[in-house]
């Protein structure tokens, strides 16, 4: 099973670790009923193990929780890759975004961002409801007091994605992205069709510039995704911005675009 993000981890550990001593169990009878020895137990509790979702498991069998402990990890867990990313994407002053498939997530109305999520069909609906909050609740980023500059370069192609079952939707995000690219602060710029070939097209990436004017970036993948700090790493996606950005439409030309799609679906 994966790892249980460290931060969250360390919190559950010390709580199972209590529970544990309330009970007046030694790491050796709490492990026989968990289904793990004494010295995994001990590395566990001591830091130098990782808690996996089976220990958990583990300790809400043998301590008769009900399962608090694995409902607390699904709650409040979070993939261990992407915490750096959001810890970026809450304290960032600029926001670069390039997408080449789906309008970016920061960017979503409810409804989309359901039908993004809902791709993936071994999700329950408990589980849809989770992410879809995680993601609307990432919003406040770009839209609250003081927010950073946030610029996204978005395919042509993620606007005319609108088969007949989904025009609605797709209207509605169309017209959302409007509102939001007429925000002094939002800029969203349309990659035209007619630009076949970029470097844009080996996948979607962003960049943060932390307050310590570092860039951190981030790249999504079929599995999860990665978190970028070392500099000639960040420096090859900076790279790869200022490339698709400059093949982009104006920002006023971008808005006229998305609003030209929406009235051919009236």
């Amino acid at each position: 099973m994966p790892d249980v993000p460290t931060a969250l981890g360390a919190f559950i550990v010390s709580e199972i670790r209590r529970a544990r001593g309330a009970a007046g169990m030694t790491q050796e009878a709490f492990g026989r009923g968990a289904g793990f020895s004494a010295s995994h137990v001990s590395a566990v509790e001591g830091g130098t193990r990782a808690l996996t979702l089976d220990f958990i498991r583990g300790a809400d069998r043998v301590l008769s929780t009900g399962g608090l402990f694995e409902r607390l990890a699904a709650e409040l867990g979070t993939p261990s890759w992407f915490l750096p990313w959001l810890d970026a994407e809450r304290n960032t002053t600029q926001l670069r975004c390039f997408q080449p498939c789906l309008v970016p997530g920061l960017l979503q109305t409810e409804d989309y961002a359901r039908a993004v999520i809902r791709c993936d069909d071994t999700l329950s609906e408990e589980e849809v409801d989770k992410r879809l909050a995680d993601r609307i609740e990432r919003q406040t980023a770009i839209t609250q007091e003081h927010a950073p500059q946030f610029v996204a370069v978005v395919a042509e192609a993620v606007l005319r994605r609108a088969a007949e079952d989904f025009r609605d939707v797709m209207a509605g995000q169309l017209k959302h992205l409007i509102a939001l690219a007429e925000r002094p602060h939002i800029g969203v710029h349309i990659l035209p069709d007619e630009v076949s070939m970029h470097v844009g097209l080996t996948g979607p990436f962003s960049l943060a510039r932390c307050p310590d004017h570092r860039w951190v970036g981030e790249m999504e993948n079929q599995l999860g995704g990665v978190v970028v700090d070392k500099d000639d790493d960040v420096d090859t996606l900076l790279e790869r911005w200022e490339t698709v950005r400059n093949e982009a439409l104006p920002r006023r030309q971008s808005i006229a675009l998305m609003k030209e799609v929406v009235d051919s679906w009236t």
